[in-house]
Formats: C-alpha cells, sequence, structure tokens
C-alpha cells in the first residue's frame, strides 16, 4: 500500500507494519522465512499513492485539486443526473469533507471512480501525527482493510484484504491455483491458535472450523486451503 502524505514530517519509503498477531505466530511457528505487511509512505504525491494521511491544516492543498477538476466537469456536461452529483461533491468539498467520508449510491460511485477525485482515496486527516503503526492502522481501518494469515514452519505471511472478502478470494490471493481447485478452508482464529501448541492441538480441542466457499473472512483468520486441480 502506497500512502501519500502532506503536512508532516514523515519517514518516506517502505515502512514495515508492527503487527502483534505476526509476531505471535512467528514464536509459535519458528518459521524459516516471515513476510509481514509493508506501507510505502511517499510525500506530496496524492496521485500515485492508494490512500492519503495529512494534516488538517493542508487538507485545502487536496480539496482544491478535486474541486478544479470536478467544476470543469460540471461546466462541461449536459448530462442533469451527472451534474446534480458534482454540486453534491462540491458542497461536501467546500465543508472540508473528503469525498471518502460522503455516502454515495452504487450509480454514484460508478460515476465518480470514472472521474477519480482524488480525495474518493482512503484520506485520513489528523491535527498531528501519531506513531508511524498507528498511521498505518488509521489507513488501513480507513481503507476497510483486514488480515488474515498463514502459519507454518515454512513462512508466517500477513495477506491484506477487504474486509468481507470471501475465502476463495483469499485462497487467490495466496496462490490462483488454490482458488481454482478450491473445496473447503479450516479456519482457525489467531486468539485460539494463540491458547493452544499448534494446529494440531487446536483441532483435537475443536477450534478449527471448516468452511465453505461463501465463508466471508474475518480479521485474525489462520488459514489452511483444500483444493484440488
Amino acid at each position: 500500500m502506497k500512502i501519500g502524505f502532506a503536512g508532516f514530517d514523515l519517514p518516506e519509503g517502505k515502512v514495515k507494519f508492527q503487527d502483534q498477531k505476526v509476531e505471535g505466530l512467528e514464536k509459535k511457528f519458528a518459521p524459516q522465512k516471515t513476510t509481514p505487511f509493508y506501507a510505502e509512505f511517499i510525500k506530496d504525491d496524492f496521485l500515485n499513492c492508494d490512500a492519503i494521511f495529512i494534516s488538517q491544516e493542508h487538507i485545502l492543498d487536496l480539496l482544491i485539486l478535486d474541486m478544479e477538476k470536478l467544476e470543469t466537469r460540471r461546466d462541461r456536461t449536459s448530462d442533469a443526473a451527472e451534474r446534480t452529483l458534482l454540486d453534491k461533491c462540491l458542497q461536501y468539498l467546500e465543508q472540508e469533507t473528503p469525498l471518502c467520508q460522503v455516502q454515495f449510491s452504487d450509480e454514484e460511485m460508478a460515476l465518480l471512480r470514472g472521474l477519480a477525485p482524488l480525495s474518493l482515496k482512503p484520506t485520513v486527516v489528523a491535527a498531528e501525527a501519531p506513531a508511524i503503526n498507528e498511521i498505518i492502522q488509521a489507513v488501513l481501518a480507513a481503507a476497510g482493510i483486514i488480515f488474515f494469515y498463514t502459519a507454518g514452519r515454512k513462512e508466517v505471511h500477513a495477506w491484506p484484504v477487504p474486509a468481507g472478502a470471501d475465502i476463495v478470494s483469499c485462497a487467490g490471493k495466496i496462490h490462483s491455483d488454490l482458488a481454482r481447485g478450491f473445496i473447503k478452508a479450516d479456519i482457525v482464529s489467531y486468539d485460539d491458535l494463540a491458547g493452544v501448541y499448534n494446529m494440531q492441538e487446536a483441532r483435537s480441542k475443536g477450534l478449527v472450523k471448516l468452511v465453505d466457499r461463501d465463508y466471508a473472512i474475518r480479521p485474525g483468520d489462520i488459514v489452511e486451503i483444500r483444493f484440488n486441480i
């Protein structure tokens, strides 16, 4: 995830997210490899980023760019519905409200994504900068991103996905073959696994559940995919 920032003195470049669950799984499995989540911070670049962290003092630097773009579009469009939507957006922008914080219908969102206003990206506005890890947490929350994990002696891996993602999509995140040949998945929560020695003990205590393809992933799920191709 690339986080564009403005108004704060933050380090640029990639930063490892200090994930306590990854650290706990490392202690439990002593894996050969660990793949945590990294965020990349880029200064004063709202275009080439996935999310934005900006000071309250500099919020207009972002919103004015959207105002200019949407005003130009509004003045040129002959579509009444589009004009109404753009007027709605401009009213919020003038109130210093990023568009990501506004409720839009599915039809409105489809139109807005085509216009790609910058503040439609997950945007966190702050009076002062907290610790880097807290910034990443806040941006992930604004983006609706959660983590599931795969864990074992070979590797502990944190996988970011949209909240509510189905298990087949999560399997595909790990490897396309897992999604294509998906049968079922074994799921145990991090908290349940933390209280036992390993997956085998978790199974013996009934902490592991077998789920079908309609299962929606939950934050902290530890996942093992059953598949056949």
